[in-house]
């Protein structure tokens, strides 16, 4: 039984695009298409399509509104197709936050090569969707209420109970995909303000990592920003990987400083996780902190395997709490994880884990 998908979206060369794309794979049928959500609420009703592609901006109401409107009525998988613009990654995320699974970026038409690529992408991240559990986000008066920072305080005194040896000698790495956008908010928002350093690898493109640092550094009592080359790793602060390179960790006197390039895909992704967590793998050691997290595909699981080899300390998301159980699902597979925990512990977890002495050997 091929999985059903209705694509909404007011420009009828789009729509035609994504239809022949998606047709294309056997598994997956195209049942409707809709030039703007009061078309597409109709059409859900008599279609009962499995998944749905939906653009943001459309006449008569906007995508986000839709979104809204439909989580809250008839919850079902939604990917959302996105303009590479600062407007879009922005919609975008708040999609995310609506409880959108995922998203794709609207392809370029000039080249049989892109085509491809966004055949790929798209039929992908459908049958994720199909698979994914729904989120239907709880909307409390605090749901996106920035987080008041607190002064920094006397490092080995704060209310986080680190030392300052732990602070500038551990490194927390965290790897998500599909569903991670909303899963790094939630864990990054749990934790103290004083924490080690923090590396982050979302797969996405350059302008929504951008955006994606932005948002986040409002919300989270911790300093939030895109990762540059070459620049040190301080204690407080937690570094994305921009959208365009790889991110790594080199050891350099005193410390640790990111490193980016715009070397080849590894596992399709650039950045890829694996990536990062190799190299915390060689350059970290036992003083690393390995955190998987929701995420369609394997990427992650060999550098998770290498990092629990060289002695750090790793956890993955349940499956109860994931929205697509990929990622940690192949780290555990191949004996990566220490621990297995539901989302809205992993915060905890991270900082007993980090009052901890450094690798594996005390349970925290």
């Amino acid at each position: 039984m091929a999985i059903k998908v209705l694509v909404v979206d007011d420009s009828a060369v789009m729509r035609g695009v994504l239809s022949e794309v998606i047709n294309s794979a056997p598994d997956l049928e195209v049942v409707g298409s809709a030039p703007d959500p009061i078309a597409a609420r109709e059409m859900i009703k008599t279609l009962s399509p499995d998944v749905l592609t939906l653009d943001i901006e459309m006449p008569r109401m906007d995508g986000l509104d839709f979104l809204a409107r439909l989580m809250r009525l008839r919850p079902m998988p939604v990917v959302m197709i996105s303009s590479l613009t600062q407007r879009g990654s922005e919609a975008t995320l708040q999609a995310l936050e609506l409880g959108a699974v995922d998203f794709v970026a609207k392809p370029r038409l000039d080249s049989m090569a892109g085509i491809e690529a966004y055949r790929v992408e798209i039929c992908d991240k459908v049958r994720a969707a199909y698979s994914a559990r729904p989120r239907v986000p709880v909307r409390g008066a605090d749901a996106s209420k920035p987080l008041l920072r607190e002064p920094l305080g006397v490092i080995g005194t704060n209310s986080s109970g680190l030392s300052e040896r732990t602070l500038q000698e551990r490194l927390v790495l965290i790897g998500a995909s599909t569903g991670g956008t909303e899963a790094i908010k939630e864990v990054l928002c749990s934790l103290p303000e004083q924490m080690p350093g923090i590396l982050l690898v979302q797969h996405m493109p350059e302008m929504f990592t951008a955006s994606f640092a932005k948002r986040l550094d409002g919300l989270c009592r911790l300093r939030v920003k895109e990762a540059v080359h070459g620049e040190k790793i301080v204690a407080g602060t937690a570094y994305l990987a921009p959208g365009h390179s790889h991110l790594s960790v080199r050891r350099v006197p005193g410390g640790y400083q990111c490193e980016l390039a715009q070397s080849e895909p590894v596992n399709r992704h650039r950045p890829a996780v694996d990536v990062l967590f190799h190299s915390a793998a060689s350059q970290v050691g036992a003083n690393g902190v390995g955190v998987i997290l929701t995420g369609m595909g394997k990427d992650g699981a060999q550098g998770m395997l290498a990092m629990h080899q060289a002695g750090a300390w790793t956890i993955g998301q349940d499956q109860e709490s994931c929205v697509v159980y990929g990622m940690p699902r192949e780290a555990a597979v191949v004996g990566a994880l220490d621990e297995v925990a539901p989302l809205r512990e992993i915060g905890q977890r991270i900082v007993a884990r980090l009052r901890s002495p450094a690798g594996r050997g005390i349970k925290g």
